[in-house]
């Protein structure tokens, strides 16, 4: 009786899961994106900057304050985007560069302290939300995570713990907002992670989601 409940709670979960994934690309068509070619391996960015890390709820941050010990300290963002440190309360950080913030905090000590010089380090990244890579399906831990720079479709794969033995890797997909247009491209995962096929390797983009469906067969 264990056996036979175990089992098709097990059958539900991959369901759920199925169904899950199912809400997300009937979001995604509804939005004008469909899956019409395969992701390219790299991005051309043309005339454009290398995207720059925003500061997110939940990154720790060294706050360090040159020549004054005291007003130096160490942080964690909080989830509505705010910080405190010694003279400065609930000063916005999310959505700034390290280097934006730490020039708002030396305008807020200036009233209290000649020249104030800031310098503020990321120690521990989570990032925007609008920014993170966002895994759906069936990988073995689909997760949220922080985007890097040059990021790989095998760097994501690999931090959610690779694919389930239900996944229909071929089949899966990365949804991508460029230009305000939602859009979707193939991903060969199964060529990648199980054939070692390095040319379905792709680059990933900040606010990328993989999404990877159930086999049913």
């Amino acid at each position: 009786m264990k056996k036979s409940y175990q089992y098709t709670k097990n059958v539900l979960s991959m369901v759920l899961v199925s169904v899950l994934a199912a809400i997300v690309l009937a979001g995604c068509a509804s939005a004008g994106g469909t899956v019409q070619k395969e992701a390219p391996v790299s991005i051309t960015r043309v005339g454009a900057e290398a995207p720059k890390y925003l500061i997110g709820p939940g990154d720790s941050l060294k706050v360090f304050v040159w020549g004054d010990p005291e007003l130096s300290s160490e942080v964690i963002v909080r989830p509505d985007g705010l910080i405190t440190t010694p003279l400065v309360e609930d000063m916005q950080a999310s959505g700034k560069t390290p280097t934006e913030l730490a020039r708002n905090l030396e305008g807020n000590l200036s009233k209290f302290i000649k020249n104030p010089k800031v310098t503020v380090t990321v120690t521990n990244f989570v990032g925007q939300y609008t920014e993170q890579i966002r895994v759906v399906g069936q990988a073995a831990q689909p997760q949220s995570l922080p985007y890097r720079e040059h990021m790989s479709l095998l760097d994501v794969v690999i931090a959610v713990g690779g694919l389930t033995e239900f996944a229909a890797g071929n089949k899966a997909s990365i949804v991508r907002r460029i230009n305000g247009k939602t859009e979707q491209f193939q991903v060969r995962l199964d060529d990648l992670v199980r054939d070692g096929d390095i040319s379905a390797n792709v680059e990933m983009l900040p606010g990328d989601v993989l999404i990877i469906p159930e086999t049913w067969f």
